[in-house]
């Protein structure tokens, strides 16, 4: 009875987690939930019996997906910055 109430858990928070990752305003927040979401679904392949599934999601899914969204992130901020000195230096011309 109890692993029903876990499992049951498990599925709405990583409903719940995929609903924040998709709605975020903001884009580290949203990486954040990914990550997370990606956390859980690893925790779920163990749950179904399946730890080298787990294995493989937590390294891609979440770990590398995840440093690769945040390293997109930094370079998309880095990239508005120097559009606006840009944009700032045009304007002084």
């Amino acid at each position: 009875m109890i692993e029903w109430w876990v499992d049951g858990l498990l599925g709405l928070m990583m409903l719940w987690l995929a609903w924040q990752a998709l709605s975020a305003a903001d884009l580290l927040r949203a990486v954040a939930m990914f990550v997370t979401f990606g956390l859980l679904v690893a925790i779920a392949w163990i749950r179904l019996g399946a730890p080298d599934v787990a294995i493989a999601e937590a390294a891609i899914g979440a770990g590398l997906t995840g440093a690769l969204l945040l390293i997109t992130i930094r370079r998309m901020e880095d990239q508005r910055r120097s559009g606006s000195r840009e944009k700032r230096r045009a304007k002084a011309d």
